[in-house]
């Protein structure tokens, strides 16, 4: 890591800020891990789950960090840079994020910082759930999660290290793409996925006096549905342009499958079923 003791600085105290703040905890007991939020309830709550330096002053928490995780909305991420970098002057740190986009994360950010001395790297833990705040925060959410670093610099080898290095030590799997690349693979792996689960639930309880019927399998495709709109809304637009490329795709599956209904062609139905089943159990 940067140092023997780097101090870590989080802002945003909602599901994936706390469960980073949790999960230093746990595995660098020793580090200074201070977290800050706008509003002090959301703070209570950290420090109820042992959260011990949180702060609603900017100042005070990002003074002194080492690196500094930006875990709130993308749309404020701007906002907050332009501040820090107001606060740390000429200070040299690393500035990453736990953003669902990255494309616009670095068009936004990468000019604000240009002339200082400070970095970012993009960063997005592919963890999360459908139940938002602190209060969801787990000490195990990042265990064996995969972790997408992102940079359009390819000179910060060493900056890419020590980040990389840093989310290995919260137990996560690093892999480096570029901002476009993971806007495009994440439309299909989690995006994608979210669009599927909100249509099921529309389609699939479009009589609501049949919910309580439902069972495993409209629960399990379904679940991510319950995620908070307001969020979603936001990660599904900002993310519009690789996402159409998989809703256009599955459009042309959903015709498939109806013209193998249509045909009652069980052979081919096996097959598409296989390859289906194929595809899925590529993931452990």
């Amino acid at each position: 890591m940067m140092q023997q003791n780097p101090k870590i600085a989080i802002l945003g105290a909602g599901l994936l800020g706390g469960s980073v703040a949790l999960s230093l905890r746990k595995h660098h007991p020793g580090l200074k891990v201070s977290l800050w939020a706008r509003r002090d309830q959301a703070l209570i709550k950290a420090r109820n789950l042992g959260i011990e330096y949180t702060s609603t002053d900017l100042k005070e928490i990002v003074a002194d960090a080492d690196i500094i995780i930006l875990a709130t909305p993308v749309g404020v991420m701007g906002d907050l840079a332009e501040k820090i970098i107001a606060i740390r002057g000429d200070d040299k740190f690393i500035l990453t994020d736990v953003g669902s986009v990255k494309r616009l994360t670095h068009e936004v950010i990468e000019p604000i910082i240009s002339l200082s001395k400070a970095v970012y790297i993009g960063s997005h833990p592919m963890a999360g759930s459908e139940n938002a705040g602190i209060e969801a925060a787990r000490v195990d959410l990042l265990d064996d999660a995969a972790c997408i670093v992102t940079t359009t610099n390819p000179e910060l080898e060493n900056e890419i290290k020590i980040l990389t290095e840093f989310w290995e030590s919260l137990h996560c799997r690093v892999r480096q793409l570029t901002p476009e690349d993971h806007d495009y693979a994440v439309a299909r792996i989690s995006h994608f996925p979210h669009s599927l689960a909100c249509i099921g639930a529309k389609v699939g309880l479009a009589f609501e006096d049949i919910s309580d019927l439902a069972g495993g399998g409209l629960k399990d495709t379904t679940r991510v549905a319950s995620g908070d709109p307001v969020l979603w809304a936001e990660i599904l637009l900002e993310n519009r342009d690789a996402l159409q490329r998989s809703i256009t795709e599955s459009v042309y599956e959903l015709n498939q499958f109806q013209e193998l209904l249509k045909s009652n062609n069980k052979p081919a139905m096996l097959d598409y079923l296989a390859e289906a089943k194929r595809k899925r159990d590529l993931i452990k």
